[in-house]
């Protein structure tokens, strides 16, 4: 299926949660899960040197023979371990943890200003609060982003032409596994169509209703823009939020 299905995809899984609310986990998580809906994607990038080559004696034919060859088992595991690693480890220090929206600094000390002859006297400190992460959770649902790529692909990837691409499961390891549907609808299928305008209009459902869009994955003020917007344009029932 297209990249904007599969992000989709991933946005609307990344918004499942136990609790019935999408806004239990972190920006950073939910930004996991949609990517892994579609990193297999990225061997798909040798289609632009094919086609600035196509022409020429010797063309780079990258896409044709290397598509299909991040579509593995092998691959969603090394996505699963780097989330786990990303979203548990790392979301603890550096950058990642100040980077989200509900952590808070303590202020700064040791500058002149701080100086003292005597014993200090400073009022309580901001304690650092940080929302909690969820890496277990995370990585679990990056696996099952992966693999909804795969089933999507499966069932609704095959070309204009008529020709499919055999989705090599075990690879590097193995080829005895070439995943195919003899029932693959074409890529510009009506069904795609359907089911891409379903995503969407459930992502629209989903920031109306709680306040959450794909758009708060790069910009929180975009996100809010958007969500007071739809609740203004369609008059939600705030009692119930």
């Amino acid at each position: 299926m297209s990249p904007v299905t599969h992000f989709f995809a991933g946005w609307l899984l990344a918004s499942v949660s136990p609790t019935g609310r999408p806004t239990t986990r972190t920006r950073r998580e939910k930004a996991l899960v949609v990517a892994a809906a579609v990193a297999p994607d990225i061997d798909g990038i040798g289609i632009v040197p094919e086609l600035l080559t196509r022409n020429t004696s010797h063309p780079l034919l990258w896409f044709s023979q290397y598509h299909h060859s991040l579509h593995t088992l092998a691959f969603a595991l090394v996505c699963t371990l780097a989330a786990y690693i990303v979203a548990g480890p790392l979301a603890r220090i550096g950058p990642l943890a100040a980077s989200d929206p509900l952590t808070t600094t303590p202020p700064t000390t040791g500058s002149i200003s701080d100086f003292t002859f005597g014993p200090a006297i400073r009022g309580p400190q901001t304690p650092i609060r940080r929302s909690p992460s969820h890496p277990g959770l995370t990585a679990v649902l990056v696996l099952i982003s992966f693999h909804l790529h795969l089933l999507c692909d499966l069932i609704g990837a095959r070309g204009s032409d008529g020709d499919q691409w055999p989705i090599p499961y075990l690879k590097p390891f193995s080829n005895s596994v070439q995943l195919t549907w003899h029932g693959q609808w074409a890529l510009n299928a009506w069904q795609n169509f359907v089911i891409t305008a379903f995503f969407l209009l459930a992502t629209f459902w989903i920031a109306w209703r709680y306040a959450a869009s794909p758009l708060e994955l790069v910009s929180e003020p975009a996100n809010q823009a958007l969500t007071q917007t739809l609740r203004q344009r369609f008059s939600p029932n705030t009692e119930r939020l």
